[in-house]
């Protein structure tokens, strides 16, 4: 097997969260660049998405879909299938985050974060993995969770604690799943140039303390998840499950 089919995805099909912008949407690129076809799934219109991965000549599905709140997801997966064919990988990328002091933070802000966060990831993995299952075909979950997924962070109670989540859920499923051929892992991004840092990167005396502390001196950027995607769910990481992959700049090396 050479290099290039190691990491081959032509006839996939990839399911991402929260494709329309950030690090779904550079997902989905990378996906799309390894030869997958993308149903891309979140509450907006992901039309600058769907230009990118058709100029790779990839198909793009565009499901819409609140994570927000509760949701059928047999019915999101049926959508994919009825216009993909199937659904091979799924990456449950879509995540909010709410910033408060600890004695002021509101249970409203909680329930939303852990339903997008947590909950949908969970129920959208058992919906895929369940057709996955029923069509007897090996599948590739990927999972994101973060550097606050092993550290508790400050003013953000319910993302910390949606984080933790993601990777103990990702333990679970990969027990459960390997028996099906199904992998299961997470990637956990460190501080990168995203909508959710943007207020720490315009805090000019936080931003200098997070990067200081970030070995190579740097925010991240979305590209950069690439080939950790690219390996979790390559047809050929067949042996790698229930794994959890830092692409930090070394911030939990420090």
């Amino acid at each position: 097997m050479t290099v290039a089919q190691l990491f081959d995805l032509t006839g996939k099909v990839a399911m991402v969260t929260g494709a329309r912008r950030g690090l779904g949407q550079a997902m989905a690129l990378a996906l799309a660049d390894a030869g997958a076809d993308i149903v891309g799934v979140g509450p907006n219109p992901m039309d600058g998405t769907a230009r990118e991965v058709e100029a790779r000549n990839r198909g793009f599905t565009g499901i819409a879909a609140d994570l927000a709140v509760p949701n059928d997801f047999a019915e999101i997966v049926g959508k994919a299938v009825a216009a993909s064919g199937r659904v091979d990988i799924l990456v449950n990328n879509a995540g909010i985050i709410r910033r408060t002091d600890v004695l002021d933070f509101a249970e409203t802000d909680w329930d939303e974060v852990m339903q997008v966060n947590l909950k949908s990831a969970f129920f959208l993995s058992q919906a895929v993995a369940r057709h996955m299952v029923e069509r007897g075909a090996a599948g590739r979950i990927v999972n994101i969770a973060s550097i606050l997924s092993f550290q508790g962070g400050v003013r953000v109670p319910s993302y910390t604690a949606s984080k933790h989540g993601i990777v103990g859920l990702t333990r679970l499923l990969a027990n459960e799943l390997a028996p099906h051929g199904i992998t299961v892992n997470a990637i956990a991004p460190g501080y990168m140039e995203t909508d959710n840092t943007e207020a720490l990167r315009n805090d000019a005396d936080r931003s200098r303390q997070l990067i200081e502390r970030i070995p190579l001196g740097r925010f991240g950027r979305a590209e950069e998840l690439a080939t950790a995607l690219l390996f979790l769910a390559a047809p050929a990481s067949g042996y790698v499950t229930g794994s959890v992959v830092t692409v930090d700049g070394g911030w939990m090396a420090r």
